[in-house]
């Protein structure tokens, strides 16, 4: 067995037993963290008719709705087979565990311990969504978040594939999914702070976009300065779309120290919690200039999880919630570590 520590971009491979534990880092970007097409709007055939109508005039047009923002959209669930669960292990000081073994996890659905038949922390291709913050408060900071992107797309591997959304009072796809960071860093350059901050939309047409992703891996990676203000989507909603994705979510919050609205007060909660039902996490920063790090750090993390997979004892197809719980049987020597993964998944229905 290894084990090692891995703070940030640095390597310190502890002593267990008298032995000493070595780790592999690929250095890939990460950026982030989810899946599939934006459904198609279903068109309506009309039959002949040989009676002829009254003249009618015709009844104004309803404007047309962006179908990215109808709500009560179908229920977004994975077909289950296998499920596999990113796991990522941090110690008390934030870092990195890697090295760990099979027989270091213990997997739970419900109250069944399931058991593990495949086990993995190879760094693979990643679909990676970027939602990135152009409100108008971004004003002072945009220099340095655009910073924290390029750094982020240094970690990346020459497979991974991106697209980035931008939003202020709605959402905007800036670049479809392509290999080529500099197309995206290159459309960025244009984008314009202004307006207010609809972020929950943007999670949903994220999440929505990765219906298109090539890779079983997803991620999206958020980067913000406050809470919603100007979404049609309400967080409850939001919630249950990305436990029903299969994506993991990371985010980058830029605070002030203090919060002159409501919205920005809750800012905080809002990304931890959406981005910890998912397994990943959220970043809370107060200093711009620590952005370029942070991205870094979150680019090296997407790359040295462990993936679970296991086949569910419970084969019922009903499409219900099935919680998941990951737990750690660590080597002896090492100080109390945090598990993060993602809370549960739906189970199919047919």
């Amino acid at each position: 067995m290894r084990v090692a520590f891995l703070p940030g971009a640095d390597l310190v491979g502890p002593m267990l037993y008298g032995k000493k534990f070595s780790t592999r880092v690929s250095f890939a970007v990460l950026l982030v963290v989810v899946c599939g097409t934006l459904p198609l709007l279903a068109q309506n055939s009309i039959e002949d008719v040989h009676i002829q109508p009254r003249v009618q005039r015709p009844a104004p047009k309803e404007p047309e709705i962006d179908p990215a923002f109808k709500t009560h959209t179908k229920p977004y669930k994975v077909d289950v087979d296998m499920v596999l669960v990113p796991v990522t292990i941090t110690d008390p000081l934030n870092r990195l565990i890697t090295g760990l073994d099979r027989e270091n996890f213990n997997l739970f659905e419900g109250k069944d311990l399931q058991e593990i038949k495949t086990f993995s922390s190879e760094d693979a291709p990643v679909s990676i969504g970027v939602i990135f913050d152009m409100s108008g408060s971004m004003g002072s900071k945009i220099e340095r978040a655009r910073e924290a992107v390029v750094e982020f797309f240094k970690t990346a591997n020459p497979q991974d594939e991106f697209f980035m959304i931008t939003f202020a009072d709605k959402p905007e796809e800036i670049s479809d999914f392509t290999s080529s960071v500099d197309d995206i860093q290159g459309r960025l350059v244009y984008a314009v702070p202004k307006g207010r901050t609809a972020l929950l939309d943007a999670i949903y047409l994220g999440v929505s976009k990765m219906r298109q992703a090539k890779y079983p891996k997803k991620a999206l990676l958020i980067i913000s300065d406050g809470g919603d203000n100007h979404s049609r989507y309400t967080e409850g909603e939001i919630r249950s779309m990305v436990k029903e994705a299969d994506i993991l979510i990371y985010a980058i919050g830029i605070y002030d120290h203090y919060f002159p609205t409501e919205e920005e007060r809750l800012g905080p909660t809002l990304l931890s919690d959406v981005t910890e039902l998912t397994g990943g996490r959220a970043f809370t920063i107060d200093n711009p200039n620590d952005l370029a790090d942070v991205s870094t750090k979150i680019g090296i993390e997407l790359r040295n999880q462990y993936v679970i997979g296991y086949r569910p004892k419970n084969p019922v197809r009903d499409g219900k919630w099935r919680k998941i719980k990951v737990k750690l049987l660590p080597p002896k020597g090492l100080p109390p570590l945090r598990v993060y993964a993602k809370t549960g998944y739906y189970a199919p229905t047919e």
